[in-house]
């Protein structure tokens, strides 16, 4: 595709004005509107954000892309504008994005949005393109600028092409993928391809975008290539690589370090990849542990089942949360307080709302952890497991004293449920594996569902019983926490929320707070949950606060980044501190993590107790004492942002 079909002299705008996202977006889409390009900015502004909740579109290195596929687009279209000061665009790297290219494409025009992202991806991976885009003094020299390398790539896919074809050249053959499919799959493809060309190496790279597999590696490619590169963040086909030297890596690493990745493969030095599983047809698959450690396979598939279910937990809990304010409002008489949440109408329509969403919960964390381990036939042997641990087992008719056994297990059964019922699914896998062929086809309908299911029923009826003993015992504690034990714990998960902000640490404490919501919604709500939000609004606020005590430590652009963390803190954004962490690790992040348990201590000290897993300030009023939440909120960041401050260097 040529850029310049869809980049046009008069949507262009070479001095952007606006410094935050949605402005920007809002300039750019003002310009398609005036072009006659879309015929509502509303319905299409709708659009790109949408897109831009799935992941950010600010690819790095000061580029962006954002992309909607909008039925207010009459005619293809790209917006280029470019920002003198930088836009606060929330990129990857966490730095201003100074180069926008808005895509805009018709609901009706295919993959044509596809197309333009990976033919725009390859463009500005060149080296010193990007440099003539922010110099380019016209429009018009802008579209030669992506005329003239439109021919210098060309002339690079051509070198490709006939170097495919000589034997006495090494080959490697590649697959690229990021999680959305779309900029960073090729931009990893470009940057292997020009790397190889650079070093004389044949190079064949399969991309597995948004719009399905492109240039698709043969099975005679692969058994003559010296070794594969593996660059992607989601799974790929697998099984045709078994005894084959592979390097795999996330995609980021196609795009900054391809030479490396090369090397490694041409000294020899890459271990050869075997599969270890069979799949319906009997051959053999990668299975999610394969090039990885434990710990790295058990946190993969924990945080899927985790991601999964937050909007869940997220959606439910602030409905029920609604539901106590409510009431709380309105007024409970004193002998009715134990219907607080449902004594009103309007309070016991939220409460049945949020209630069936929480219902989700349990079933839906274990069904993608086995999701994650055992992909499609594990889905529904983890929904069963998680409601088993939710719901427990029904055990009056046969002949079972219920007393003897406790049957729930709660979120901690679940979550071992998860694992036990992937578990269950490769057992069966594997089992399986050697039947004839002509049952191949009923396997994944019949076989692995009914066998799953049932063995994965009984096995969890042992489970619950350690594990609700386990549940019961930390819902114990939960509700007699009290002076030294609330601080301590208040304190270790305040600081856990900001050692690594957003990482496995920070997710560890955060799933930890939203499992005791459901225990502890009829009390009025979690101490831990509240600890563990005062902790992780925290390390953004410091930043403001720093950036407005220690002017003269911080240049303006971290200054100016200093005020948008005030919304990332009050909104429970802790990863608005990635940036100033990232440069600094060694100073800031010790900072943050004396705030934060600070605050955590103090919360739990007060005994203070959240309803809502999420919202930040927005759900204050949900705290059974807003005004000492805010207070030891603002200390534990005057104390972060002070001790920053005071041990900063300043910048260059």
């Amino acid at each position: 595709m040529r850029i310049n079909d869809l980049l046009l002299p008069q949507t262009m705008i070479l001095d952007l004005q606006a410094t935050t996202k949605l402005a920007a977006f809002k300039e750019m889409i003002s310009v398609l509107y005036q072009q006659g390009r879309i015929t509502d900015p509303d319905t299409f502004l709708s659009g790109i954000l949408a897109r831009e909740e799935q992941t950010t579109t600010g690819l790095g290195d000061g580029i962006a892309i954002p992309h909607a596929k909008n039925s207010a687009v009459k005619t293809p279209t790209i917006v280029f504008a470019r920002s003198q000061q930088g836009v606060d665009y929330e990129a990857l790297d966490g730095q201003p994005v100074k180069l926008l290219f808005m895509i805009a494409v018709p609901d009706t025009a295919s993959n044509t949005h596809l197309e333009a992202l990976a033919s725009l991806s390859r463009y500005l991976l060149q080296d010193g393109f990007t440099d003539k885009l922010l110099t380019a003094s016209s429009p018009d020299e802008i579209r030669q600028l992506f005329s003239e390398e439109g021919e210098a790539l060309s002339n690079v896919d051509a070198v490709q092409s006939v170097a495919l074809e000589s034997p006495d050249v090494p080959l490697i053959v590649a697959v690229t993928a990021c999680t959305t499919g779309i900029a960073h799959t090729y931009m990893a493809e470009e940057a292997l391809k020009k790397q190889a060309t650079e070093m004389g190496v044949r190079i064949k790279v399969e991309t597995n975008g948004a719009s399905g597999v492109a240039n698709r590696l043969t099975d005679a490619e692969i058994k003559e290539a010296q070794g594969v590169i593996v660059a992607a963040d989601k799974k790929v086909e697998m099984a045709r690589f078994d005894d084959k030297k592979l390097v795999m890596k996330p995609v980021a690493e196609g795009i900054r370090h391809p030479e490396a990745l090369i090397d490694e493969v041409l000294e020899g030095s890459a271990p050869v990849y075997h599969a270890t599983t069979t799949d319906t047809s009997g051959q053999k698959v990668q299975t999610n542990q394969e090039h990885m450690s434990i710990g790295k396979a058990f946190y993969r598939h924990l945080m899927s089942g985790v991601s999964s279910m937050l909007p869940f937990v997220i959606g439910g809990g602030i409905a029920i949360a609604i539901a106590f304010l409510i009431d709380q409002s309105l007024g409970v008489p004193h002998d009715q307080l134990a219907n607080l949440g449902t004594y009103h109408p309007a309070a016991a329509f939220f409460k049945q709302i949020g209630g069936t969403a929480f219902d989700f919960m349990l079933p839906v964390l274990a069904g993608y952890i086995a999701y994650s381990i055992a992909e499609k036939p594990g889905l529904v042997v983890g929904f069963l497991a998680g409601a088993l641990a939710a719901n427990g087992y029904n055990i009056n008719n046969v002949g079972l004293d219920p007393n003897q056994l406790p049957v729930p297990s709660g979120f901690l059964g679940a979550l071992v449920g998860g694992f036990l019922a992937g578990g269950v699914v490769l057992m069966l896998k594997y089992a399986l594996a050697k039947l004839p062929k002509a049952l191949d086809g009923i396997k994944s309908i019949l076989f692995y569902p009914v066998f799953g299911v049932i063995i994965t029923g009984f096995l969890m009826l042992l489970i619950n019983i350690p594990m609700a003993s386990i549940n019961s015992g930390l819902n114990n504690f939960l509700n007699s926490l009290n002076g030294t034990n609330a601080i301590l714990l208040g304190t270790l998960l305040g600081g856990m929320m900001a050692i690594d902000m957003g990482g496995p640490i920070n997710k560890a404490a955060y799933v930890f707070g939203t499992g005791t919501l459901a225990q502890t919604i009829s009390t009025g709500g979690s101490p831990v949950m509240a600890s563990v939000m005062a902790g992780g609004m925290v390390p953004p606020l410091a930043i403001f606060v720093a950036t407005l005590l220690f002017k003269n430590k911080f240049n303006k652009k971290n200054r100016e980044a200093g005020l948008t963390n005030i919304v990332m803190g009050l909104s429970f954004i802790t990863e608005g501190a990635i940036p100033f962490a990232a440069a600094d690790p060694a100073r800031t992040i010790p900072s943050f993590v004396v705030g934060s348990a600070l605050a955590g201590g103090l919360v739990g000290m007060s005994g203070i107790k959240l309803l809502a897993p999420h919202g930040g300030i927005f759900v204050v009023a949900l705290t059974s004492s807003p005004v000492m939440y805010l207070v030891y909120i603002a200390i534990g960041a005057l104390v972060s942002g002070v001790i920053y401050g005071l041990i900063k260097r300043a910048d260059d």
